[in-house]
């Protein structure tokens, strides 16, 4: 293995999400922000939730009442 090419790796890195929900992990950054976890997922949690950035979802329900 060649010395010096390789990222240093952090044992203790704290994981924050959007939802206020934090862990720690190894990792090669020293600080991850996520936008979802499986506190928050539809997947774990059982809840729609639906993330509209530019009013697609609006106009998705307006052709489909057409």
């Amino acid at each position: 293995m060649k010395e010096g090419i390789h990222p240093q790796f952090h044992d203790k890195v704290k994981v924050t999400c959007a939802c206020g929900e934090s862990f720690e992990t190894g990792s090669t950054k020293k600080e991850i922000r996520v936008d979802i976890c499986s506190k928050c997922h539809p997947m774990f949690t059982g809840k729609q939730r639906i993330v509209d950035s530019g009013g697609q979802v609006e106009k998705f329900k307006k052709r489909l009442q057409k």
